[in-house]
């Protein structure tokens, strides 16, 4: 299944937005892109490393020294051009053999996946003993790519769901806690305000929510649990 947690409007300003603004308005997009740089710079030349839900392969670029195979079942947006995959496939019935790869990667995927058990079954099985596997997951998170849009995690969920499908040594890290959730929700009231006379209160919009959507991510560190948080970023191995 096809990833992406963000509505069409970020999508279209990633590409035009200059990294250090970038960074501010998307934080879950940049925390992901920072994990799957160094992710990828962890592994070693000729590594196979499977992109599980690959999407329009957006990902591939970080692994230039690597045998990178992008594989997803092309169904999740209309508007994505999956020409490129490497693989049409379902992640619940993988077509690889047993210890295929040396790495995999699975983001904000298994979100679109009816049965995510089953899948992370299978991207195990598919990974050689000890292999990494780099998953990001979405808790706090709008409903996108209807209607494939099934579940959301918890650090919780995660952990069971790891300890069943034959992994261990994972660390799962939350991206931000309350306070850049609040300010994530802020920022995306300007959804809201777009199309015919709505466009009107969009500056409005902009001036009352903008400000204080870029600062109050900084309060965080009054969060100390962060249970409320956008995602999970968690990098496993298999047993």
């Amino acid at each position: 299944m096809s990833r992406t947690a963000s509505p069409p409007w970020h999508r279209r300003l990633t590409a035009r937005l200059p990294g250090w603004l970038f960074r501010r308005l998307l934080r879950f997009e940049a925390a992901i892109e920072d994990q799957v740089s160094r992710f990828a710079q962890s592994l070693p030349s000729g590594a196979r490393v499977l992109d599980a839900g690959a999407g329009e392969g957006r990902y591939e670029r970080h692994f230039p020294h690597c045998r990178y195979v992008g594989l997803d079942l092309g169904v999740g947006d209309r508007q994505w051009d999956y020409s490129r995959l490497d693989v049409q496939g379902d992640l619940g019935r993988l077509p690889f053999p047993d210890a295929a790869f040396a790495a995999a990667i699975n983001i904000v995927v298994l979100e679109h996946i009816r049965e995510p058990q089953r899948a992370l079954r299978e991207i195990s099985r598919v990974l050689a003993p000890g292999a990494p596997l780099l998953l990001v997951v979405p808790q706090e998170w709008g409903v996108h790519q209807e209607p494939h849009d099934y579940f959301r995690y918890t650090r919780y969920g995660l952990e069971w769901l790891l300890s069943n499908c034959g992994f261990q040594q994972w660390r799962i890290e939350p991206v931000g806690g309350f306070f850049t959730l609040l300010g994530r929700r802020l920022l995306d009231s300007a959804l809201y305000f777009q199309g015919g006379w709505r466009w009107m209160l969009f500056p409005l919009a902009a001036v009352l929510a903008g400000p204080a959507g870029l600062l109050s991510p900084s309060l965080d560190r009054f969060d100390r649990h962060k249970h409320s948080t956008l995602g999970y970023i968690c990098l496993a191995r298999k047993k």
